[in-house]
């Protein structure tokens, strides 16, 4: 199967959602996440993901589009977006789908539930519809920049900034 055509889909309530599999670098169970203050409402927090800090945020929030809650099938999509790495908080995963380019139509017109900058297509697939997200407009570079400022991925976890846990 060609990785280009390849879209992990997934659902927020009970809407369909898909990216392409090459932002995708894997998809984990929801661990225990952190709360960080002063962040906007649809960031949960961090997560430790292999001693590397893991801003996520819920997709269902920054969507507007009523989630599930979370449950033992939520996940989170850890995504690369403009080289920074970012978790997505959704109610489930569902498959990697085969979405080629010809069965791709412009985002509708008519309003949707989800703001068409966000969207890159409507896939038709044969049962079903799949909306196709622009991860890049969904977290703006701003966004971007602010979820990862307070990540420290070259330090040890529970090291102070430029030091370490020594005793004093």
């Amino acid at each position: 199967m060609n990785k280009k055509n390849q879209v992990v889909s997934f659902r927020i309530g009970n809407e369909l959602f898909g990216v392409y599999i090459d932002v995708v670098q894997e998809i984990v169970r929801v661990p225990e996440i952190t709360p960080v203050p002063e962040m906007p409402d649809f960031v949960e927090g961090v997560i430790n993901l292999r001693g590397k800090i893991v801003s996520t945020v819920e997709l269902g929030k920054k969507l507007k589009i009523d989630s599930s809650g979370q449950s033992r099938s939520s996940r989170i999509l850890i995504v690369d977006i403009e080289r920074k790495t970012v978790g997505l908080l959704v109610d489930a995963v569902t498959e990697i789908l085969r979405v080629p380019p010809e069965s791709i139509e412009p985002t509708p017109d008519i309003a949707t539930a989800v703001g068409a900058e966000y969207i890159m297509g409507v896939g038709k697939l044969t049962d079903k519809l799949i909306i196709l997200l622009d991860l890049k407009n969904i977290l703006k570079a701003d966004e971007i920049r602010k979820l990862s400022s307070d990540e420290r991925a070259d330090e040890p976890m529970g090291a102070p900034p430029g030091g370490s846990l020594a005793a004093a």
